[in-house]
């Protein structure tokens, strides 16, 4: 049987079928809002609000130490476009360590993309005015497509069956759309790391089929 497992990407979700090494199930993610003040690179480009994605996940273990997942979700709020994600994650346990960790795929659709990338005339001339030491944004119109390519890589420690701490890395590259807009190429990087730790806590649920 496949382990009970929650990847660093995972969304939160559930199984409703659960077929062993087949599962699906709903998942939802929320998606922090964007402010400008945040960073100077920001400054006359405006707020982007929280999101939410809801949709569907499904996973495959071909054997017990490796899992294959995707998922779909529609985003509702500060973006309002489709997500797609592909995880591959080898799980190896040794003693009360679990090491994870794979390539990973992401797909976006243009209104998925747009709120974070595309810059319009009025806020380029706003940024380039609030930040004139920084290199000039021009406007930009992003689109949907591959969003980025990476891997990722999480270590476990399992204090009890239900009880474990983790930490995390995580490797994305942005590409297409996102990568060309004047942001990344001028005030950013295509390069993204997530570095991470947290603790969790396990529960089952009965599947619905």
């Amino acid at each position: 049987m496949p382990p009970e497992f929650f990847g660093a990407r995972d969304s939160f979700g559930f199984s409703i079928i659960d077929l062993g090494q087949f599962q699906v199930g709903p998942v939802g993610k929320i998606i922090w809002e964007r402010k400008a003040s945040s960073y100077s690179q920001l400054n006359g480009l405006g707020e982007v609000n929280y999101a939410v994605q809801i949709g569907g996940f499904a996973q495959y273990w071909p054997v017990s130490w490796l899992r294959l997942r995707s998922e779909v979700r529609q985003g509702i709020g500060g973006e309002t476009g489709v997500t797609g994600d592909v995880f591959l994650d080898a799980v190896v346990p040794f003693g009360n360590f679990r090491w994870s960790g794979g390539p990973r795929v992401t797909l976006q659709s243009a209104a998925a993309v747009s709120p974070y990338f595309s810059i319009t005339q009025a806020q380029a001339i706003a940024a380039n005015a609030a930040q004139p030491g920084l290199p000039a944004l021009t406007a930009y119109n992003a689109s949907g497509g591959l969003y980025s390519y990476g891997a990722g890589t999480q270590l476990e420690y399992f204090f009890s069956p239900q009880w474990a701490a983790h930490v995390l890395v995580e490797y994305e590259r942005l590409t297409g759309s996102a990568a060309d807009s004047p942001l990344v190429t001028q005030r950013g990087s295509a390069n993204q790391f997530t570095f991470g730790m947290g603790a969790t806590y396990s529960f089952s649920m009965a599947p619905w089929w």
